[in-house]
């Protein structure tokens, strides 16, 4: 039977963008919930990264012309299968404000909702609907961000840290992410002081990543730290320099053994491609809000394979971008682990409260989904309070 003629196929009847604003105690996790509703009012979930407030003015954008239409109209009225479609169409309307930058950022949240919605209507789970899977479960890195000042001295940031450490061991967690605090006034030498105290806290049975948030202007600094501490072990160096910096990126990775990432700030498997082709880094973090949703990373997680390169998307979202990640991680991810922000590991009540429920965290690992779309719903109480 044609999906046209499938009841439970119903053309998309409105496209919302719900800007939440929520004060978090370190690092701010607001966000822009969207939601696809259809014509039976079955409705799928997504968020958009950026300002709320900016998000939602753009959304609310008249439309002009051919190349600077509103998003929605690209959308209301189609099939919610007609993902690719979609996202073509909403592309080109993006073309005269710019192909990058918010347009990107709402069109990711849109198709996320997408794929929750059309999966849903089909009563199957997202991670089918996405190509299916060979795998039984999936491994998540943990990012961990203690609730720290950002110019935290060495003392307090090891001592922050060291309970995170020690509970990701308990729970069999097999790789985590640190970070060094974005504002410390700390030598090269004390930055590898402070990453040797967390790895002898952690040990060397799981994996360890370090995101250096910006930190250096200097490809030759990074170079001479990670050089320092390459007995450490370390899966993956991330944000080491500026991020627009590629030359740079591409003489460190020349110039040191570790594996370096990057691209968290990128829109578009065109930008993707110049990390893998100028900047030669050997792991991509393309952000599942802003580079395009999780149709762009699939285009960019295929090229990339073809490459040799790992795909690991940038996640610091809530409880939705969380769900679609582990449905991504099953049908599409070509690297053994997936960023994860686990509401018993982070500080945030976004995080922990918009959505329901969370998925069981099983011997470190997440078991293959099993409810239609995401398997997830906004918390309406929580909502109502915001």
């Amino acid at each position: 039977m044609s999906l046209a003629l499938n009841p439970a196929v119903a053309p998309i009847k409105s496209v919302e963008f719900i800007p939440v604003n929520y004060k978090a105690s370190n690092w701010s996790q607001n966000t822009v919930v969207v939601k696809i509703t259809d014509e039976n009012g079955v409705y799928g979930l997504g968020e958009a990264d950026g300002s709320p407030d900016a998000i939602l003015a753009y959304s609310n954008i008249e439309t002009e012309h051919k190349w600077l239409t509103n998003l929605t109209e690209r959308v209301i009225g189609r099939l919610p299968i007609e993902i690719n479609a979609i996202w073509d169409a909403m592309y080109d309307a993006t073309q005269w404000q710019g192909m990058r930058g918010l347009g990107m950022f709402a069109l990711s949240g849109i198709d996320m909702a997408l794929y929750d919605l059309a999966s849903k209507q089909l009563g199957v789970p997202a991670y089918q609907l996405l190509g299916g899977t060979n795998k039984d479960k999936v491994h998540p890195y943990l990012t961990l961000y203690p609730a720290i000042p950002v110019d935290a001295s060495l003392d307090v940031a090891i001592k922050g840290y060291a309970p995170l450490l020690e509970k990701a061991k308990a729970h069999n967690i097999r790789a985590v992410k640190v970070c060094v605090p974005i504002k410390a006034d700390w030598s090269i030498k004390e930055v590898g002081y402070y990453l040797r105290e967390l790895r002898g806290i952690l040990g060397y049975d799981t994996d360890m990543m370090v995101d250096y948030l910006y930190r250096f202007t200097d490809w030759y600094d990074v170079a001479r730290l990670l050089n320092s501490i390459e007995d450490l072990e370390l899966y993956f160096a991330e944000a080491t320099l500026q991020h627009d910096d590629l030359s740079g990126h591409a003489k460190l990775v020349e110039n040191t053994r570790s594996r370096i990432c990057g691209a968290e700030m990128s829109t578009t498997r065109f930008e993707a491609e110049e990390w893998i082709t100028k900047g030669k880094v050997h792991l991509l973090q393309s952000d599942y809000n802003r580079c395009g949703g999780l149709t762009e990373l699939r285009r960019i997680t295929e090229m990339a394979t073809a490459h040799n390169v790992q795909v690991m998307p940038h996640n610091w979202k809530t409880g939705i971008t969380s769900a679609a990640a582990i449905h991504y991680q099953f049908a599409v991810g070509n690297a053994p682990y997936f960023e994860y922000v686990h509401p018993d590991f982070c500080d945030g009540e976004l995080r922990k409260y918009l959505v329901t429920p969370e998925a069981e965290l099983v011997d470190g690992g997440f078991e293959k989904p099993t409810a239609p779309g995401y398997g997830i719903d906004l918390n309406q109480q929580f909502m109502a309070n915001l």
